[in-house]
């Protein structure tokens, strides 16, 4: 991790950072942390947010094995019916129930319809109650009309299962990592309790409500984990998402995970010779015996002009954020099994 150069400060060789990179700076002060905040595994609850298309499940996942392994009973919640954990671990998707996915564990998909007839019955403390409510037409229309009360019910499931006393029954875990929406969406739930907490002044909805949100913000309870690639969209989404947090949540990021990073194959001393080669390859005359090797000379410097720009993303996104950064590698599979999976985790176990 690289700080800023102040004018007239030489700069130091750092180190590499965790993607293999190698990283000028001044060497960087640790960033001050409380030693009353718990290490991310050892939460009650995990967020991981961050921009779509990210590779969110993936890291949700690759956290959720590694504190299997490390002998915690788990939980990933997917959020908004989602069923993207049973292609990656090879199991029959789970809906709403609770699955085991591998030892230590589990997995949900929280279906909001039926999160809130658990509400329901929880509220009520009679299933027949919240059956014949939950099934009347009126209730189905204002419920369907209240903005924001799939969010509530969804965050609610969630913070369900991170108790060490269940309110809906069901297992009791360790630890609960919610695989949430993207950034934007992923706010908007994280908010949910206390704009209902704000909304409904007395009664059961605000007293719940209060509960949850308290423990969203308690940083020895929850924490933020924040996944991006190395570009500059998701890099810019990151900073926002830190700042809002703070400003609207009074919440932190905790880790950031930048996913599918690129192995650095060449120095640039070592791509200008490949660069003239290309050149001299677009001035002469075509010939077959050189298709291939330009063909592969252009393919190594187009993988290396993108190792540059993601680098160059990195290193932005590790001075403008607060929090701390870990990489992961890109891994040239087409699709990723558990095999990918364990070493993911094995990297964040590092990282971490």
């Amino acid at each position: 991790m690289s700080g800023q150069l102040e004018a007239g400060e030489p700069p130091k060789l750092v180190g590499l950072s965790p993607d293999g990179a190698l990283e000028l700076g001044h060497a960087p002060q640790a960033k001050p942390e409380s030693r009353a905040v718990p290490s991310l595994l050892d939460r009650r609850l995990v967020v991981v947010t961050g921009k779509g298309g990210v590779g969110k499940t993936t890291v949700a996942a690759a956290l959720g094995l590694l504190a299997a392994r490390a002998g915690k009973r788990t939980v990933i919640c997917e959020v908004a019916e989602q069923e993207r954990l049973s292609d990656l671990f090879g199991v029959d998707a789970s809906g709403h129930d609770e699955r085991e996915l591998a030892p230590n564990l589990h997995s949900v998909s929280v279906d909001p319809e039926l999160a809130k007839e658990e509400w329901l019955r929880y509220q009520l403390k009679s299933g027949t109650l919240a059956g014949v409510l939950g099934g009347s037409s009126v209730f189905r229309y204002l419920s369907a009309a209240a903005p924001g009360l799939s969010e509530l019910v969804t965050i609610g499931k969630v913070w369900d299962l991170a108790q060490l006393e269940r309110r809906t029954g069901g297992s009791v875990f360790d630890l609960a990592i919610v695989d949430a929406p993207a950034t934007g969406h992923g706010i908007a739930m994280l908010r949910a309790p206390s704009t209902y907490a704000g909304v409904a002044r007395v009664g059961p909805i605000r007293r719940q409500a209060l509960q949850i949100d308290a423990f969203l913000r308690d940083r020895k309870r929850t924490a933020v984990v924040v996944v991006a690639l190395a570009e500059e969209m998701p890099v810019n989404e990151t900073l926002e998402l830190e700042r809002r947090l703070s400003e609207e949540m009074e919440m932190a990021i905790d880790r950031a995970v930048v996913n599918a990073v690129y192995p650095e194959r060449f120095t640039r001393e070592e791509a200008e010779p490949l660069r003239a080669v290309a050149e001299d390859g677009a001035v002469s005359a075509t010939r077959s015996r050189r298709a291939g090797t330009d063909a592969a000379v252009r393919a190594a410097l187009a993988e290396h002009e993108r190792v540059r720009g993601q680098r160059s993303q990195l290193r932005r996104l590790r001075r403008g954020l607060e929090a701390p950064v870990a990489t992961l590698p890109f891994l040239f599979e087409p699709e990723l099994q558990l095999e990918q999976l364990d070493h993911l985790a094995r990297r964040l176990e590092r990282a971490l």
